[in-house]
């Protein structure tokens, strides 16, 4: 439900893609990770996850992840 709600729509659709399609494999550390991530907020995950600036170190892992899963820009 966190991924769902965030405030900004654009972090609605890519934190709820990312979850519907990973995260019932995610194993502990990893959802510890995600769910770390989830505490920031909207405009800092945005910048991270677009590639705008680095992630910080702690979640350099979990932003990992979400671009992986990401379609290519057109």
């Amino acid at each position: 439900m966190r991924s769902m709600r965030r405030g900004t729509k654009e972090m609605d659709v890519i934190l709820m893609r990312y979850f519907e399609a990973e995260g019932a494999a995610l194993d502990e550390a990893a959802l510890d990770r995600y769910e770390a991530l989830l505490e920031e907020g909207d405009t800092d995950l945005y910048a991270w996850i677009s590639g705008q600036t680095p992630p910080p170190e702690r979640h350099a892992q979990a932003v990992a992840a979400i671009q992986e899963g990401l379609p290519a820009p057109e």
